[in-house]
Protein backbone atom coordinates (compact mmCIF):
# COMPACT_ATOMS: atom_id res chain seq x y z
CA UNK A 1 0.00 0.00 0.00
CA UNK A 2 1.13 3.63 -0.70
CA UNK A 3 2.97 5.60 2.18
CA UNK A 4 1.74 8.64 3.24
CA UNK A 5 5.13 10.08 2.19
CA UNK A 6 4.77 9.45 -1.02
CA UNK A 7 1.33 11.65 -1.18
CA UNK A 8 2.32 14.50 0.73
CA UNK A 9 4.94 16.59 -0.03
CA UNK A 10 7.00 16.70 3.11
CA UNK A 11 9.90 18.75 2.89
CA UNK A 12 7.60 21.63 1.79
CA UNK A 13 4.91 20.66 4.81
CA UNK A 14 6.20 18.10 7.11
CA UNK A 15 2.79 17.65 8.89
CA UNK A 16 4.86 15.32 11.46
CA UNK A 17 6.50 17.70 12.50
CA UNK A 18 5.35 19.52 15.80
CA UNK A 19 6.82 23.39 14.93
CA UNK A 20 5.22 22.94 11.76
CA UNK A 21 1.86 22.16 13.59
CA UNK A 22 2.15 24.69 15.48
CA UNK A 23 3.08 27.07 12.90
CA UNK A 24 0.01 26.43 11.06
CA UNK A 25 -1.99 26.24 13.79
CA UNK A 26 -1.12 29.85 14.89
CA UNK A 27 -1.62 31.40 11.14
CA UNK A 28 -5.12 29.73 10.72
CA UNK A 29 -6.13 31.23 14.34
CA UNK A 30 -4.89 34.92 13.02
CA UNK A 31 -6.06 34.56 9.19
CA UNK A 32 -9.22 32.56 9.47
CA UNK A 33 -7.60 30.16 6.66
CA UNK A 34 -4.54 27.96 5.80
CA UNK A 35 -3.00 27.53 2.29
CA UNK A 36 -0.73 24.68 1.75
CA UNK A 37 0.28 25.34 -1.24
CA UNK A 38 2.13 22.29 -3.47
CA UNK A 39 0.60 19.84 -0.37
CA UNK A 40 0.76 16.81 -2.58
CA UNK A 41 3.83 15.28 -5.02
CA UNK A 42 3.53 15.56 -8.28
CA UNK A 43 2.92 12.35 -9.07
CA UNK A 44 0.01 12.15 -6.17
CA UNK A 45 -1.53 14.51 -7.53
CA UNK A 46 -1.20 13.10 -11.39
CA UNK A 47 -2.74 9.69 -9.66
CA UNK A 48 -5.63 11.83 -7.90
CA UNK A 49 -6.19 13.76 -11.39
CA UNK A 50 -6.68 10.52 -13.32
CA UNK A 51 -8.42 8.86 -11.23
CA UNK A 52 -11.21 12.34 -10.49
CA UNK A 53 -11.53 12.31 -14.44
CA UNK A 54 -11.97 8.74 -15.01
CA UNK A 55 -14.68 9.11 -12.20
CA UNK A 56 -16.03 12.37 -13.99
CA UNK A 57 -18.95 10.43 -16.19
CA UNK A 58 -20.28 9.09 -12.60
CA UNK A 59 -20.72 12.28 -10.91
CA UNK A 60 -24.07 13.21 -10.14
CA UNK A 61 -25.58 16.89 -10.93
CA UNK A 62 -27.57 19.07 -9.32
CA UNK A 63 -28.63 22.88 -8.67
CA UNK A 64 -30.27 24.36 -5.32
CA UNK A 65 -31.51 27.67 -4.28
CA UNK A 66 -30.88 28.64 -0.81
CA UNK A 67 -29.61 31.51 1.31
CA UNK A 68 -26.37 32.45 2.60
CA UNK A 69 -27.51 30.50 5.91
CA UNK A 70 -28.18 26.94 3.72
CA UNK A 71 -32.19 28.04 4.11
CA UNK A 72 -34.95 27.82 1.73
CA UNK A 73 -36.80 31.48 1.14
CA UNK A 74 -38.94 33.17 4.00
CA UNK A 75 -42.25 34.74 3.82
CA UNK A 76 -41.17 36.26 7.75
CA UNK A 77 -38.15 37.86 6.09
CA UNK A 78 -38.31 40.80 3.62
CA UNK A 79 -37.07 39.74 0.20
CA UNK A 80 -34.77 41.85 0.45
CA UNK A 81 -33.04 40.76 4.04
CA UNK A 82 -29.42 39.56 3.29
CA UNK A 83 -30.54 36.15 4.92
CA UNK A 84 -33.71 35.85 2.63
CA UNK A 85 -31.96 36.37 -0.64
CA UNK A 86 -31.92 33.24 -2.69
CA UNK A 87 -28.65 32.08 -3.91
CA UNK A 88 -27.65 29.52 -6.83
CA UNK A 89 -25.54 26.16 -6.29
CA UNK A 90 -24.57 24.07 -8.41
CA UNK A 91 -22.09 21.16 -9.24
CA UNK A 92 -21.65 17.42 -9.49
CA UNK A 93 -20.28 14.94 -7.34
CA UNK A 94 -18.82 11.86 -6.87
CA UNK A 95 -19.20 9.85 -3.22
CA UNK A 96 -17.03 8.15 -1.72
CA UNK A 97 -18.16 4.99 -2.24
CA UNK A 98 -16.90 5.29 -5.69
CA UNK A 99 -13.46 6.19 -4.86
CA UNK A 100 -11.10 3.16 -5.30
CA UNK A 101 -9.92 2.20 -1.67
CA UNK A 102 -6.30 1.85 -2.58
CA UNK A 103 -6.24 5.48 -3.75
CA UNK A 104 -4.00 8.00 -2.56
CA UNK A 105 -6.97 9.93 -0.99
CA UNK A 106 -8.59 7.30 1.10
CA UNK A 107 -5.05 6.78 2.24
CA UNK A 108 -4.56 10.47 2.95
CA UNK A 109 -7.91 10.37 4.90
CA UNK A 110 -6.89 7.34 7.01
CA UNK A 111 -3.71 8.38 7.75
CA UNK A 112 -3.02 8.96 11.62
CA UNK A 113 -0.81 11.54 10.19
CA UNK A 114 -2.87 13.62 8.24
CA UNK A 115 -6.01 12.97 11.30
CA UNK A 116 -3.39 14.23 13.79
CA UNK A 117 -1.89 17.33 11.73
CA UNK A 118 -5.76 18.03 11.37
CA UNK A 119 -6.45 18.09 15.40
CA UNK A 120 -3.27 19.93 15.86
CA UNK A 121 -4.09 22.55 13.69
CA UNK A 122 -7.77 23.11 14.23
CA UNK A 123 -7.18 22.40 18.01
CA UNK A 124 -10.04 19.49 17.88
CA UNK A 125 -9.77 16.82 21.03
CA UNK A 126 -10.75 14.24 17.36
CA UNK A 127 -11.84 13.79 14.04
CA UNK A 128 -14.42 10.90 12.49
CA UNK A 129 -15.08 9.84 9.20
CA UNK A 130 -19.22 9.84 8.28
CA UNK A 131 -20.67 6.40 9.33
CA UNK A 132 -22.39 6.38 5.84
CA UNK A 133 -20.42 5.47 2.88
CA UNK A 134 -21.15 8.27 0.66
CA UNK A 135 -20.02 11.42 2.51
CA UNK A 136 -16.37 11.46 3.92
CA UNK A 137 -14.43 11.91 0.70
CA UNK A 138 -16.22 13.54 -2.21
CA UNK A 139 -15.02 14.98 -5.72
CA UNK A 140 -16.96 17.75 -6.46
CA UNK A 141 -17.16 19.06 -10.54
CA UNK A 142 -17.72 22.57 -11.24
CA UNK A 143 -18.41 22.71 -15.41
CA UNK A 144 -18.82 25.60 -17.00
CA UNK A 145 -21.22 28.47 -15.96
CA UNK A 146 -22.00 26.27 -12.41
CA UNK A 147 -20.53 28.07 -9.61
CA UNK A 148 -21.40 27.77 -5.21
CA UNK A 149 -23.84 30.55 -4.11
CA UNK A 150 -22.58 32.90 -1.05
CA UNK A 151 -23.59 31.44 2.39
CA UNK A 152 -22.06 29.87 5.42
CA UNK A 153 -21.26 26.54 6.18
CA UNK A 154 -22.98 23.97 8.75
CA UNK A 155 -19.58 22.54 9.74
CA UNK A 156 -17.25 24.44 11.81
CA UNK A 157 -14.41 23.51 9.74
CA UNK A 158 -13.55 22.45 5.70
CA UNK A 159 -10.92 20.51 4.33
CA UNK A 160 -10.44 20.88 0.69
CA UNK A 161 -7.62 19.81 -1.81
CA UNK A 162 -7.71 21.63 -5.06
CA UNK A 163 -7.16 19.36 -7.92
CA UNK A 164 -7.46 20.86 -11.11
CA UNK A 165 -8.32 25.05 -11.24
CA UNK A 166 -10.40 26.28 -13.77
CA UNK A 167 -8.14 28.71 -16.38
CA UNK A 168 -11.14 31.29 -16.46
CA UNK A 169 -13.61 31.99 -13.47
CA UNK A 170 -13.90 29.42 -10.61
CA UNK A 171 -12.40 31.34 -7.96
CA UNK A 172 -12.62 31.18 -4.09
CA UNK A 173 -13.55 34.36 -2.37
CA UNK A 174 -13.98 35.13 0.85
CA UNK A 175 -14.89 37.26 3.74
CA UNK A 176 -13.98 36.28 7.67
CA UNK A 177 -15.98 39.49 9.49
CA UNK A 178 -19.91 39.82 9.81
CA UNK A 179 -21.01 36.38 11.57
CA UNK A 180 -20.26 34.63 15.42
CA UNK A 181 -22.36 31.51 15.34
CA UNK A 182 -21.47 30.97 18.96
CA UNK A 183 -23.10 34.21 20.19
CA UNK A 184 -25.80 34.37 17.04
CA UNK A 185 -24.73 37.84 15.59
CA UNK A 186 -24.73 38.19 12.03
CA UNK A 187 -24.11 42.03 10.54
CA UNK A 188 -26.75 42.24 7.71
CA UNK A 189 -25.31 45.35 6.82
CA UNK A 190 -21.99 43.63 6.01
CA UNK A 191 -23.38 40.59 4.34
CA UNK A 192 -26.23 43.31 1.89
CA UNK A 193 -22.66 45.21 1.02
CA UNK A 194 -20.85 41.61 0.12
CA UNK A 195 -23.91 39.83 -1.78
CA UNK A 196 -24.26 43.59 -4.26
CA UNK A 197 -20.80 43.77 -4.64
CA UNK A 198 -20.17 47.20 -3.04
CA UNK A 199 -17.64 45.29 -0.61
CA UNK A 200 -15.12 43.53 -2.30
CA UNK A 201 -14.05 39.97 -0.50
CA UNK A 202 -10.91 38.05 -0.36
CA UNK A 203 -9.69 36.10 -3.12
CA UNK A 204 -8.01 33.20 -3.55
CA UNK A 205 -6.64 31.35 -6.46
CA UNK A 206 -5.57 28.30 -5.12
CA UNK A 207 -3.06 26.26 -7.37
CA UNK A 208 -3.18 22.50 -8.46
CA UNK A 209 -2.53 20.44 -5.22
CA UNK A 210 -3.35 23.04 -2.70
CA UNK A 211 -4.51 22.07 0.48
CA UNK A 212 -7.15 24.46 2.15
CA UNK A 213 -8.33 24.77 5.64
CA UNK A 214 -11.18 26.78 6.49
CA UNK A 215 -13.16 28.41 8.86
CA UNK A 216 -16.55 28.01 6.99
CA UNK A 217 -19.24 28.51 9.86
CA UNK A 218 -18.33 32.35 10.51
CA UNK A 219 -16.89 33.47 7.28
CA UNK A 220 -19.12 34.08 4.04
CA UNK A 221 -17.86 32.05 0.95
CA UNK A 222 -18.45 31.44 -2.57
CA UNK A 223 -17.13 29.88 -5.51
CA UNK A 224 -17.41 32.03 -8.91
CA UNK A 225 -18.90 30.90 -12.33
CA UNK A 226 -16.64 28.82 -13.92
CA UNK A 227 -15.90 30.27 -17.56
CA UNK A 228 -13.80 27.88 -18.96
CA UNK A 229 -14.55 24.32 -20.78
CA UNK A 230 -12.05 22.76 -18.36
CA UNK A 231 -13.89 21.81 -15.16
CA UNK A 232 -12.79 23.11 -11.76
CA UNK A 233 -12.10 20.10 -9.60
CA UNK A 234 -12.30 20.62 -5.91
CA UNK A 235 -11.78 17.70 -2.89
CA UNK A 236 -13.59 18.07 0.17
CA UNK A 237 -12.31 15.68 3.30
CA UNK A 238 -15.39 15.53 5.39
CA UNK A 239 -14.47 14.51 9.23
CA UNK A 240 -16.67 14.95 12.30
CA UNK A 241 -16.13 15.99 15.77
CA UNK A 242 -18.58 13.28 17.13
CA UNK A 243 -18.16 9.38 16.37
CA UNK A 244 -21.72 7.54 14.39
CA UNK A 245 -22.19 10.49 12.56
CA UNK A 246 -23.79 10.25 8.88
CA UNK A 247 -25.33 12.88 6.86
CA UNK A 248 -28.74 13.03 6.20
CA UNK A 249 -30.73 11.25 3.85
CA UNK A 250 -32.41 14.36 2.51
CA UNK A 251 -29.05 15.87 1.78
CA UNK A 252 -27.61 12.47 0.38
CA UNK A 253 -30.16 12.20 -1.68
CA UNK A 254 -29.88 15.84 -3.12
CA UNK A 255 -25.81 15.49 -3.53
CA UNK A 256 -25.66 12.26 -4.65
CA UNK A 257 -29.14 11.11 -6.36
CA UNK A 258 -28.89 8.41 -4.20
CA UNK A 259 -28.70 7.08 -0.17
Amino acid sequence: MTNIASIVDFSNHPIDDLNYINKCNSYIKENSILVLENFLLNISLNKILTEAKFLEKEAFYCEQKHTILLKKQSSDYDQEDPLNILMTSDKGCVPHDLINTNSDLNILYHSDIFKNFIKKVLGLDNIYPYVDKLSSINLNYYQKGQQLGWHFDNASFAITLMIQSAPIGGEFEYITEGRDSNKDLIDRDIMSRIISGSKKPNKLNADDGTLILFYGRNYLHRVTPVESEIPRILITLNYNQENNVELSENARMTFFGRL
